[in-house]
């Protein structure tokens, strides 16, 4: 409440004092206004992209970081001039401070998982109203804050202790210890940090060196990057056994992406390929996995020597590459070709965006509702997947390609919409496989999601240092998104595969995959 002599003591000071508060809370309040406004707008259109799962993935993500990097400085803006409109209220007018808070969405409960450290604030010791020291307490209430402190920097020592024999004289010592790395001085949750910032947070080694002098632990590029190479060595076995998991798949997602490479006096172009295995959306038993390599080029070679045993369903774009993979005197059988609807949609949804083609916007929403039935079977059986692709979508994909066929015939060659209708009909079988397989998927976004990581990274490590650096990349990321598809944290992984993996059995090597990792994991817990 306010005090008497804090209030204007004539009519024209508090007319002055009710007017200078009314126009302070109305300019705070049309700078609030708007940069809600301008948040939903963004939060709307950062949601769209999201949940869209088409359109040209560099351009959908070079929008997206913009809107994010945009709401981000609306929602700081709205922060400070809500912080500012409680200042200037509280200026006039005190007891008005709390009522100008903005009402915000119910906050959850922090993380149970977390340690809890109780900081007690002292209650009265006499009743602030009669002075009496006769308490009782009733209770208490609990405000929760979350906090973090910096990494915990620590050298373990293992010590030996030697004896000697009193009888025979003979010194008897324990073995040393296995370390992670072959005479290196990093302990396992050190390595796993530098390898999951570099290769799941895309920081690149010379950040991670700054950050660390500047916690106190001076660490060179050189020496980092030898702990990398290491570790690339060690884990080896590991990514050898997600290869052939993948390779062993019923069907797989295949896609690339281009990577700088340092040369003498500029960079050259090289790629990393993510060939994925993902059971799920058929309610397959198998782990996903994803797998990559790396080429100096693009050639189709790189492909057919990494998949030369493997024969079956791929899904992957219409790259010339692939065409001897679908060879039918392919040794050990052709691989099928599965076409890929996001990307095939994807040249009539830019015509219908852009070029505000009637014509493209009609195939659009052909499409969608194949789509549309495909989420709807995601994650059933085989079987009822094709039952309901036979009953279903089979007639839907019938009309399109007559309605494909007729605009076509309308159309000049040289016509956009007619190229995107040329890229459908020359693959026709290609897109219509899944109507007879009910394991095959409609799109290949498992893979353009397992390179959007590489696309990321790519941005702050610039290049590869060299083709045994795209190599190393390319072992790492196969470790770390195939955690990440079987909800397993890289880094808690990477740290207890590393400290076990020296005394670990060659033969048991697969108790370390991460979905076998995480069942064990599982099964201790419960214990």
């Amino acid at each position: 409440m306010i005090e008497a002599p804090d209030l204007p003591q004539d009519l024209a000071a508090a007319h002055a004092m009710i007017l200078a508060e009314r126009e302070a809370r109305l300019a705070v309040e049309r700078v609030q206004a708007g940069e809600r406004l301008l948040i939903e707008k963004l939060r709307l259109e950062i949601a769209r992209l999201r949940r869209q799962a088409f359109g040209t993935s560099s351009e959908r993500g070079r929008k997206l970081e913009q809107l994010e990097l945009m709401l981000e400085d609306a929602e700081e803006t709205l922060a400070a001039a809500e912080i500012a409109a409680q200042v200037a209220v509280a200026a006039v007018d005190p007891s008005r401070n709390e009522a100008r808070e903005r009402r915000r969405p119910m906050r959850g409960p922090l993380p149970e998982h977390l340690p809890r450290e109780r900081v007690v604030v002292p209650g009265p010791s006499v009743c602030p109203c009669c002075g009496g020291d006769r308490l009782s307490k009733l209770g208490e209430d609990v405000t929760e804050t979350l906090e973090r402190i910096p990494a915990r920097w620590f050298v373990v020592q293992h010590v030996r202790e030697r004896f000697s024999c009193r009888a025979c004289e003979a010194i008897a010592q324990a073995p040393a210890p296995f370390h992670p790395i072959a005479r290196g001085r990093a302990g396992p949750n050190l390595l796993a940090e530098i390898i999951t910032a570099k290769y799941a947070m895309h920081l690149p080694l010379h950040r991670q060196g700054e950050r660390y002098a500047r916690e106190g632990v001076a660490l060179t590029d050189s020496t980092l990057a030898d702990w990398v190479g290491a570790v690339t060595v060690s884990l080896a076995p590991l990514v050898e056994r997600i290869e052939a998991h993948v390779r062993a798949a019923e069907r797989i997602h295949v896609d690339d992406t281009p990577v700088p490479v340092l040369a003498k006096s500029k960079t050259r172009t090289g790629h990393l390929w993510a060939v994925v295995r993902d059971d799920r959306p058929f309610a397959g038993a198998a782990a996903p996995a994803a797998a990559y390599f790396y080429s100096a080029t693009r050639s189709g070679e790189h492909v057919e020597a990494w998949l030369n045993g493997y024969a079956g369903p791929m899904q992957c774009d219409a790259f010339a590459g692939y065409n001897r993979l679908y060879d039918p005197s392919r040794k050990p059988g052709p691989i099928l070709e599965v076409g890929c609807w996001a990307h095939a949609r994807r040249k009539f949804f830019e015509l219908a965006d852009l070029k505000r083609a009637p014509m493209a916007a009609a195939i659009v929403k052909a499409i969608d509702t194949i789509f549309e039935i495909e989420r709807e079977i995601n994650g059933r059986p085989p079987d009822e997947r094709l039952h309901v692709r036979q009953d279903r979508s089979r007639p839907l994909v019938a009309d399109l390609e007559a309605r494909l066929r007729a605009d076509r015939a309308r159309l000049s060659s040289k016509s956009d919409t007619a190229r995107a209708i040329d890229y459908m009909l020359k693959r026709w079988p290609a897109f219509a496989r899944f109507l007879d397989d009910g394991r095959l998927c409609l799109s290949n976004n498992a893979a353009e999601r397992a390179v959007r990581g590489i696309a990321l990274g790519r941005k702050n490590w610039t290049f590869a240092g060299s083709d045994a650096g795209g190599r190393r990349a390319a072992a790492m990321y196969t470790l770390i998104e195939t955690a990440k598809l079987n909800d397993v944290d890289p880094r808690a992984w990477l740290a207890d595969v590393l400290a076990r993996l020296p005394g670990h059995p060659a033969r048991a090597i697969d108790e370390l995959l991460p979905w076998n990792w995480k069942a064990a994991d599982h099964l201790k817990n419960a214990a």
